[in-house]
């Protein structure tokens, strides 16, 4: 049973299954995007497009709204490249590790693009 909550909550988001995005002009740019660490942030299906009140800077980083509550976005998972889509967007990975026996599952920030109104 912990197995497979482990597993499940271990996955990483499939990228467009149904292929609506296919023929969006941006696909080919979204699927250049990549974060510090040369990992490569999937398509515009992976990523979730953010609203103006729900990322901002404190502090000289990024933060982003997540589940009602603010996270700072690693600096290793900014992209820093041209925002052609306009609207601020985040990948988020499910991780998960087992400790005293329970698996304890959390949400990192994969890569974020700020708005290109910054």
């Amino acid at each position: 049973m912990k197995l497979g909550l482990f597993l499940a909550a271990a996955v990483i988001l499939i990228r467009d299954p149904t292929g609506k995005w296919a023929k969006d002009p941006l696909e080919p740019w979204f699927q250049s995007l990549q974060n510090k660490n040369g990992l490569y942030c999937c398509a515009r299906a992976d990523g979730q497009p953010l609203d103006d009140g729900e990322w901002d800077i404190k502090d000289n980083h990024y933060r982003v709204l997540i589940e009602g509550e603010w996270t700072v976005v690693p600096d290793d998972a900014v992209i820093s490249v041209p925002n052609k889509f306009g609207k601020a967007m985040v990948w988020l990975r499910a991780d998960a590790h087992i400790a005293s026996g329970e698996v304890q599952t959390f949400t990192r920030i994969l890569c974020f693009i700020p708005g290109s109104g910054v």
